[in-house]
């Protein structure tokens, strides 16, 4: 049975566990769990980290901890009893954990391997801190530790900063939050600044001596110099070095380095340097010979110096070399530093003073001697001998220290000058000598000659000594000391030292008796001494005062010298100087007490300089322990109280002021010596003490409340007095009740002087003061503080007011919040809350008003104390507010007197409120503050929105508040630091636990306050549709809850006011791009959005338009959350642009946004160049061209465009696409452009430019011809499961693949841009299971492109470079062929059960377009029999055959070997049984008779047969003119083998056969229309080849060499309005398995642009540009007859016919009119007027002028043409839904009316919304469509005229097609005509007329001439603004 746990609450987990158990929980390691309940060795409960999730684990996989709970029961919370620094620890490391190996992922190494380390750390003390056997000090010495460690990895990581008193977290709830902000500050500036060190050490380490001629001993002496006061400021660093240069003790290694210690930071800014002089031991003469001389001597070597600054100003850490100066003058060596320095050239200039050290050391620096030459020729070789000597004689042993790196020593041996009789030595030696052995002691110098000879003796000549203290007590004063020299025999004994410590000593003492002795000593030596002691004085004054009993007559001088003594004197005898003024007190007070008391404040102000502070403590502990003057009080408040009175009338101010300073300890004095009086007499004179007591405050209230009028002396005394006042709080408490002294406190700061204008430095002296008391030990007392609060607001506000020291008045606040906890409700807590929120609350805010407002200051120290003041006063009011209750609350808003004060007050707090949440309030790591301060200000809102709504509805309704409510709102619940979803899981739960989630709190207050609204909502709307969206976008499902509905309430009230909702909508759409573009939103966020305001819409009267807004809004987040996600990927893939094509159609189409069409038209030009799709950037950039005029309009600055003309954007934007579809060797397209441009330039007579377009056009041009390009492969992918982006789910789509790409390639890469994709294996259509599966599939396959036109392609002597152009640009359609067997498989013959299934694809627009692949609009799937495509195969093997063929005519190969081998392929194949099969297969009766429907395809396929056969027979010949020689046995073959074929055919000789066409090859295969028999031929046999005219790009496919084309055949369906599927038939490409004659190659899929052809196409010129040559840029087929080629044969096509014999074969020739060619008379499917169009093909047989391709017009409208003509009204009317061909007439047709105007209805308005570059609202008719119109007047006449006496004039004119440019209507190719009529004449015409010159209009019969019309102006319509 399952127990609840009474103590058993908290656990850690020791073993992971995998919950296996019914209701098991699986826990980790490490994992700590919270117990509910246990049963039987199991326990159940929950993981803390996931509290929701509860279940059952074994007891003994859990180690039980202590743990306190609280709010027992269901919702109890379990705290850990351990230390809170360990508890801190493991959360932090957890939270490390996972932070730490994301830095490792992101390759964050450095900061990895720290943190590892650190954690380390963390977690070695983590297990000292658990074992617990720490002492307190290690312990708190390892608890810093730990926090440092914390503090630093938090700070790295960018986690919070954590707010700690002593180590321990800070629970924000449990202090105030001024004093949490304190924390948090002290905490975030040791963070950022550190602390200036006032005291530096040096470190020097002696590493080797490097020099030529070492081989002795040497000294080292490093010392620091002062070079600007020329003397030495450190003590030396003495080091002994071996012959080698290296230190002489290797085996103590401390003793070669040292530490200068205490460097002041004034001393590092001066020139202090180190120097180095080096000493060497050994002979006198370093060139001496060995033997010479065995004694040592101490010799001078060298010297090197190094200077600190430039030791701070190097970055090196290398060791430093100092170079050593020799030492060549003897004599000048105690200043060889000084020289060097000298030389080096001091480059610092700064100066300081030296503080020493205290310390009982007396320095003796040996300077020089001035010494005879004692009877010699030469000087001495002088050594000087040191000893400490005592009075007995005995030498005191080890007090002579040479530096830090050696013991001290007995004696010290100078080094030696050789023969220098005025040495000077200058070396330092200390003498650390006890006090006691001081007096007494003597130094005694023995001065030697040092023999250079072989004995090397030291012959003594003389000595020196000096006392160390004089007779009075006073020791040897500092400074130099002249010697006298005594001279003395060589053995004399100095051990008896009374024998000389008689005579003098020194020169400067002299006595007049001793004059005789000063003659005889010529000879002297000098030393400087400095003490540094405690314990012994030089000053005489100072003994005298001591011993002032001795000398009682001297006691008023030695108390009148005391301020002339130095300070150091007296605080060194601080006990014994208080005992003599005391005792000097007791023993007159009436004579003394005035002198005693003055020296008493000089000595108290002398501890007050700040090189004396430190001997504060010592009057302390002489106060409280030797203290004893019982009766001193008296005098003290005597004195004290007489020098007050006499204040405001003293003339000069300094003394009284000095006693002012000393108040504290006066009064330390005098409540000591009443304690004393008290103790030894139980208490007597109790009032009297009071009254004196009184009495002395009453006389300080009166000097207090004095004004000064004057020099403002008085000022600065009250000024003084205030300074010191509060430090006597604490003594009088000692005497006094707490509410006498806050009484008596408050007395004296109210009797201050309240006017403002009192001078400024004692209006801040007077805010220290009041500083001060909130900080005493009075104020922390409730009883006093209640007493004292009045006064210091009093101050605070007066201050406040006048804005000054804000500083100040910030810190009293800060300490007056400090003291009141938070939840304290007792009532005097309450009753001081009430006064500040009445004297406080409103000058706060106006002053965090006031500072916020203020420009922040430049200086980086001025603002962090600028931020403090704020942040001070921010806290300040957040304390405030917290504190406050209902009550608080309600008597607040009671004592306004008006609505106008309330109002003004509301819209202030809200405002402060704004300031508060601003994000650079507090540091970024102070979450904790933000937290609170936010709790604070919800708080305090949900108290006013009350208010508000009271007093502000209805008829009181102010805008202005409630719009501040509103914003305040949103931006708080936008704020980042309470975004849950971002903080970590344990951090989360911490906020939610403490504070919940306050953005619901926040938002159900908004949605609240909104419904009160009423009416006034409409003020709102649409002002505050995009704060709300924003709010409604965080990923909170409460909170979307709550604020979405409010949108449905604005469409109601928005359709109430105005009847529609479109301001909604359009604000609605404005906010969503650019906060989803900010990462806001996702997908629940949409179905929310979706779900909830369809349910509230559903009753309502607008339910229609609303449900419309809202899936609109839907689909626009589907898009933008697509493109979101797609933008965070790295790489530029097409998932990324596809995204990006989707939303740019989305707003230009659905919302007709054209700014943000636009920016999105930029951004996806922008991805395209990333990857490097020029042509695709190209065609983007034409989308924004198109929506510009030639025109001068002015153009704003938008995106990276500067303000300029409309003209100068798109002559911008042209160069840009012209460029990149140059990059992208798109060469034609960039051609058209540049005769636009062209064009533009020469209408302005800009013929530089001009120049430079044509010579642009001229290398595009040269680039096709030259330069290789590859065709790409096309792929059909669709994208099946509901796991795909919106804009691709369960769509197929073709992709235009890169370069080299294939298959296999392409589809890796989508594997890779889909990783989660599965790749389908087979072709054939998914069903709904795939549609709805929760996954991706891909679904890949080639396709091949099916170009609109043929005619380039099929036309003979075109290059190929030219034609591969066609193959692979603007291709709407593409294919896909699948073979299989119908019925039972032949096996004899597989031909006559091999059907093939092709599916056609269309696409919304074609390839290439804006993006590499397109969607799949349309798809068709036919089933083509074994009879078509036999049919198909034969037309296209016929194809490939003739255009070999003409290539090798036309040396176009560079090797015949295609031609043999396609010979060879035919020819053989037919042997072995190729086209026999198909005669086996089709021809036999059975088959006849079985498909009497296919009669007229079998006839198609004989005669197919029969032209192949003619075909092959002339490519023999070809083949033999130009077999080379070792391939003719091959040739011999293929003529034998073709004898075999043509005998299997039946066929003798051609002209017997029925009337087969010539092979004319430029003009394709020749064919009957499919609806006519052969029977229906003119009467010479002539055959119609209906033909599709090109498009305006001409348009070019992909296709192989064995493919052959069948278009025409398709094109003449669609004229003569053919069933569709025949139709398809015609289309198909053949299975690769057909047979040896079918195609092989699939093509690849591509993708077309969503703008029309014509956008971004045609090469059009306008008139007056146009040059005949220009033609090569059409389809060459298509070509017009023209100046240079008039002929409609080109010389190739003669060639052939001469070759075969003109007369001997029935010829079809292409060249003839359409009235001649038109088979079929059915009416045209397309046209709306059938006769019309009948009568177009006239049967007057008149000769039609070819139109000749246009140039684009200045107005980019569709069409330039001389003649205006109003567009026929036929043109508007809709298109008929049958067609589902191509809309391209046959280029030898006529256009009907009712096709041409078409174009301009359906310009641009195909659903990607992307208007065209010719966008016109209408079109202008050519003068050749004029021409048919006039034509077409008769009625009806459906029957065309076959051939006839006009025959010969008709075969000489080629009519070539209108040069159209496709726009895309319900899905369909359109022609827009731009043609301009040329006449033909008979004979050859003339050369092509000149730029600008009047072109001819129309020729009818060649002899009308219609003379062109003016330029047509362009219509108006609207153009982008931008």
């Amino acid at each position: 049975m399952w127990i609840p746990t009474e103590h058993e609450k908290y656990g850690v987990v020791i073993a992971s566990f995998r919950g296996t158990v019914p209701y098991g929980l699986s826990l980790e390691i490490g994992d700590t769990v919270q117990i509910l309940e246990k049963c039987d060795g199991w326990y159940r409960g929950f993981a803390l980290k996931n509290p929701n999730v509860k279940g059952i684990f074994p007891s003994s996989y859990v180690h039980l901890k202590n743990a306190c709970v609280k709010n027992k029961g269901q919702f109890e919370m379990v705290i850990p009893t351990e230390d809170s620094v360990i508890t801190e620890m493991t959360s932090t490391l957890r939270d490390w954990g996972t932070m730490w190996k994301q830095l490792y992922v992101r390759n964050e190494g450095d900061l990895f391997h720290r943190l590892w380390h650190i954690m380390n750390e963390i977690l070695d003390l983590r297990r000292q801190v658990l074992v617990g056997h720490l002492t307190h000090d290690r312990m708190k010495d390892v608890k810093r530790h730990i926090t440092a460690r914390l503090d630093w990895g938090n700070e790295q990581l960018g986690l919070d900063l954590v707010p700690r008193k002593e180590y321990a977290m800070v629970d924000p709830e449990d202090i105030s939050i001024t004093e949490l902000y304190r924390l948090m500050e002290h905490r975030h500036r040791k963070k950022d600044t550190p602390v200036q060190a006032s005291n530096h050490h040096l470190f020097v380490q002696m590493k080797s001596l490097m020099c030529s001629n070492l081989g002795e001993e040497l000294e080292v002496i490093f010392s620091l110099f002062d070079s600007k006061e020329n003397r030495p400021i450190s003590e030396r660093f003495f080091l002994r070095l071996n012959r080698n240069g290296l230190p002489k003790a290797p085996d103590k290694p401390e003793r070669h380095c040292s530490l200068f210690v205490d460097l002041g930071s004034s001393e590092l800014r001066r020139d202090i340097y180190i120097t180095v002089h080096i000493i060497r031991i050994g002979r006198m003469g370093a060139g001496e010979k060995k033997n010479a001389c065995s004694v040592q001597y101490r010799r001078p070597f060298g010297c090197a110096v190094l200077s600190i600054a430039d030791l701070l100003t190097g970055e090196t850490k290398d060791d430093l070399i100092l170079k050593v100066y020799m030492c060549n003058t003897e004599s000048e060596w105690y200043q060889i530093h000084e020289n060097i320095i000298k030389k080096l050239n001091a480059r610092y200039n700064l100066t300081g003073s030296n503080a020493g050290e205290m310390r009982n050391d007396l320095y003796i620096t040996i300077e020089r001697g001035e010494f005879e030459k004692g009877g010699k020729s030469v000087a001495r070789n002088v050594e000087v001998t040191m000893f400490i000597v005592e009075n007995s004689g005995q030498i005191l042993k080890d007090f002579i220290s040479f530096g830090s790196g050696e013991p001290p020593a007995s004696e010290y041996h100078s080094f030696v000058l050789y023969h220098n009789n005025s040495p000077r030595w200058s070396e330092l030696l200390k003498l650390p000598i006890p006090v006691d052995k001081f007096r007494g002691a003597h130094i005694r110098f023995e001065f030697r000659h040092c023999s250079t000879k072989e004995k090397g003796e030291k012959k003594l000549f003389g000595f020196s000594f000096v006392p160390l203290m004089q007779e009075d007590g006073r020791t040897l004063p500092d400074g130099t000391h002249e010697l006298i020299v005594h001279k003395c025999e060589e053995n004399t004994n100095l051990q008896d030292t009374t024998r000389y410590l008689k005579l003098p000593f020194s020169k400067g003492i002299l006595l007049g008796n001793n004059h005789q002795a000063i003659k005889a000593t010529k000879e002297s030596f000098w030393i400087t001494s400095f003490l540094c002691s405690t314990k012994l004085t030089q000053n005489g004054d100072m003994l005298d005062l001591l011993k002032w009993r001795t000398h009682p007559d001297k006691i008023t001088g030695c108390l009148s010298k005391i301020k002339e003594i130095d300070g150091s004197e007296i605080v060194k005898f601080l006990q014994d100087t208080l005992d003599t003024l005391f005792g000097i007190l007791d023993e007159n007070s009436q004579k003394y007490g005035s002198k005693v008391f003055d020296s008493l404040v000089h000595i108290i102000n002398l501890l007050q300089d700040s090189k004396f502070h430190h001997f504060k403590p010592v009057m302390d502990t002489y106060i409280e322990s030797h203290f004893a003057g019982a009766l001193a009080y008296r005098d003290l408040i005597k004195v004290l109280k007489w020098y007050v009175d006499r204040i405001t009338e003293a003339e000069r101010q300094e003394h009284i002021q000095e006693v002012l300073k000393a108040q504290e300890y006066i009064f330390k004095y005098i409540v000591q010596s009443r304690r004393l009086f008290s103790l030894a007499t139980g208490g007597q004179n109790e009032e009297e003490f009071r009254c004196c007591i009184q009495e002395l405050l009453m006389s300080v209230r009166f000097f207090l409340s004095q004004e000064s009028k004057g020099s403002g002396a008085l000022s600065q005394s009250q000024a003084v007095f205030l300074s010191s006042f509060p430090a006597v709080y604490s003594e009088l408490l000692k005497l006094f009740d707490i509410r006498e002294v806050a009484n008596l406190v408050q007395d004296t700061l109210g009797s201050l002087p309240t006017i403002v204008h009192v001078d400024d430095s004692l209006q801040a002296v007077k805010l220290q003061c009041i500083g001060k008391t909130v900080e005493s030990q009075l104020y922390t007392n409730p009883d006093s503080r209640y007493i004292l609060l009045p006064v210091v607001l009093h101050h605070l506000h007066m201050h406040l007011q006048e804005q000054k020291d804000l500083i100040m008045c910030a810190r009293i606040l800060s300490n007056v919040f400090c003291l009141i906890k938070k939840n304290s409700s007792e009532k005097s807590v309450l009753e001081e809350i009430d006064v500040i929120v009445a004297s406080l609350l409103d000058i706060l805010l106006r002053t965090i008003l006031e500072i916020t407002s203020r420009p922040q200051p430049s200086g980086s120290a001025m603002r962090l104390q600028f931020q403090d003041v704020t942040g001070e006063f921010v806290a300040c009011l957040l304390s405030l507010l917290r504190q406050m209750t209902d009550r608080h609350y309600q008597q607040l808003l009671d004592s306004f007197n008006t609505k106008e004060e309330l109002r003004d007050f509301l819209l202030q707090i809200f405002t402060v409120f704004r300031i508060l949440i601003r994000p650079e309030m507090f540091p970024k790591d102070w979450t904790v503050m933000r937290l609170v301060a936010n709790n604070v200000i919800i708080t305090t809102v949900l108290y006013l929105s009350d208010a508000l709504r009271k007093n502000f509805l209805n008829e009181n309704f102010d805008y202005k508040i409630w719009d501040s409510y509103f914003y305040l709102a949103v931006i708080f619940i936008n704020q980042l630091c309470l975004q849950l979803e971002m903080f970590t899981p344990s951090k989360k739960k911490k906020v939610l636990e403490k504070y919940g989630d306050m953005r619901v709190t926040m938002g159900c207050e908004i949605f609240s306050m909104w419904q009160n609204l009423g009416e006034h909502k409409l003020h709102f709307i649409p002002a505050l549709i995009g704060p709300f969206l924003e709010v409604t976008l965080i990923p909170q499902p409460d909170l979307r809850n709550v604020m979405i509905p409010i949108f449905h309430d604005m469409m109601d009230w928005e359709q109430r006011r105005s009847g529609n909702f479109k301001q909604v909508e359009a604000k609605l759409i404005d906010k969503l791009d650019s906060l989803m573009s900010e990462g806001k939103g996702d997908e629940t966020y949409r179905e929310l959005f979706n779900s909830i305001l369809l349910k509230k819409i559903e009753r309502e009267t607008w339910r229609e338009s609303g449900v419309s807004l809202i899936a609109t809004v839907t689909r626009l987040m589907e898009r933008l959350l697509d493109y979101r996600d797609c933008m965070k990927m790295g790489e530029v893939d097409g998932k990324k642009i596809g995204c990006t094509v989707s939303l740019l159609n989305f707003y230009k189409t659905e919302l007709n946004k054209e700014e943000m069409y636009i920016r999105y038209i930029h951004k996806l030009y922008d991805l395209h160049l990333k990857a490097q799709n020029f042509t695709e950037a190209a065609y983007t950039l034409l989308l924004y061209d198109e929506l510009l005029e030639w025109s001068d309009r002015p153009l704003r600055e938008f995106l990276t465009y500067p303000m300029q003309t409309e003209w100068q954007r798109k002559e911008h934007l042209h160069l840009a696409i012209i460029q990149n579809f140059d990059r992208g060797k798109c060469w034609e397209n960039g051609i058209i452009l540049c005769r636009k441009i062209a064009e533009q330039y020469e209408s302005y007579y800009d013929y530089r430019n001009l120049s430079k377009m044509r010579m642009m056009e001229a290398s595009l041009y040269d680039k096709i011809m030259d330069q290789q390009r590859l065709e790409p492969e096309f792929f059909r992918v669709g994208f099946y499961g509901k796991k795909f982006p919106f804009f691709l789910r369960n769509k197929e789509f073709v992709c235009r693949g890169h370069d080299y790409e294939r298959l296999e390639a392409f589809q890796q890469r989508m594997l890779n841009e889909f990783p989660q994709a599965i790749a389908m294996q087979h072709a054939n259509q998914p069903d709904e299971t795939i549609f709805q599966a929760e996954a991706q599939y891909l679904q890949i396959y080639a396709v091949t492109p099916i170009p609109e036109s043929q005619e380039v392609l099929q036309r003979e002597g075109v290059p190929d470079n030219i034609k591969s152009f066609y193959k692979v640009n603007h291709i709407w359609k593409f294919r896909y062929d699948r073979p299989f067997h119908k019925g039972t498989k032949d096996k004899e013959n597989e031909f006559k059960s091999l059907w093939v299934e092709r599916t056609s694809l269309y696409l919304v627009q074609s390839l290439p377009g804006i993006s590499r692949w397109f969607e799949v609009e349309k798809r068709e799937v036919v089933e083509m029999s074994p009879l078509e495509n036999a049919i198909e195969v034969l037309e296209n093997k016929n194809q490939q055959l003739k255009t070999l063929i003409s290539q090798c005519q036309t040396r176009q190969m560079q090797n015949i070997n295609p031609l043999t081998m396609c010979l060879n392929g035919v020819i053989d194949a037919a042997v072995n049984g190729g086209v026999s099969r198909y005669q086996e297969a089709f021809f036999v009766k059975e088959y006849i008779l079985s498909h009497p429907e296919d009669g007229e395809k079998i006839a198609r396929l004989r005669e197919l047969m029969l032209e192949q056969a003619q075909i092959l027979e002339f490519g023999l010949a070809v083949h033999e003119k130009f077999v080379p020689q070792d391939m003719r046995p091959l040739h011999k073959k293929l003529v034998d083998q073709f004898f075999v074929m043509k005998s299997s055919l039946g066929i003798q000789e051609f002209s017997a056969c029925i009337q087969a066409s010539p092979v004319h090859f430029p003009n394709g295969s020749p064919r009957v229309c499919r609806n006519s028999a052969p029977a229906s031929m003119s009467p010479d046999g002539t055959r119609v080849i209906p033909r599709r005219s090109p498009l305006s790009y001409p348009a070019v496919n992909r296709y192989s060499s064995s493919s052959l084309s069948s278009q025409a055949s398709a094109e003449v369906s669609n004229i003569t309005g053919q069933s569709e599927s025949s139709d398809e038939v015609f289309n198909m490409q053949p299975s690769p398995s057909t047979s040896s004659l079918s195609s092989t190659h699939s093509a690849s899929p591509n993708v077309t642009s969503s703008a029309p052809s014509s956008a971004r196409a045609s090469p059009l010129l306008s008139d007056k540009h146009k040059h005949s040559r220009e033609n090569s840029c059409l389809s060459p087929r298509e070509r017009p007859c023209s100046a240079i080629y008039p002929t409609p044969v080109e010389p190739s096509q003669r060639l052939l016919f001469n070759h075969i014999g003109e007369g001997a074969l029935p010829r079809s020739d292409p060249n003839l009119s359409a009235p001649e060619k038109a088979v079929n008379p059915t009416p045209s499917s397309w046209s709306l007027d059938s006769g019309k169009e009948a009568k177009n093909m006239s049967d007057s047989g008149k000769i039609i002028s070819p139109p000749v391709p246009p140039r684009p017009t200045q107005t980019a409208s569709p069409a330039r043409h001389t003649t205006s003509v109003s567009p026929s009204p036929a043109g508007r009317s809709p298109l008929k839904q049958g067609s589902v061909q191509s809309f391209t007439p046959s280029p030898v047709e006529y256009h009907s009316p009712g096709l041409t105007s078409n174009s301009p209805v359906l310009s641009g308005s195909y659903s990607s919304g992307i208007s065209s570059l010719s966008r016109c609202s209408t079109s202008e008719t050519s003068g050749f469509e004029n021409q048919v119109n006039e034509q077409s007047a008769p009625g009806p006449g459906p029957g065309p005229s076959h051939g006839g006496p006009d025959e010969p004039g008709r075969k000489e004119s080629k009519t070539p097609p209108p040069y159209s440019v496709y726009e895309r209507t319900l899905r369909r190719p359109v022609p827009l005509p731009h043609s301009l009529s040329i006449p033909v004449a008979a004979e050859p015409p003339a050369l092509p007329p000149k730029p600008l010159a009047a072109r001819p209009g129309h020729l009818e019969n060649g002899t009308r001439r219609t003379e062109p019309g003016p330029r047509p102006r362009p219509l108006p319509r609207k153009v982008s603004q931008l």
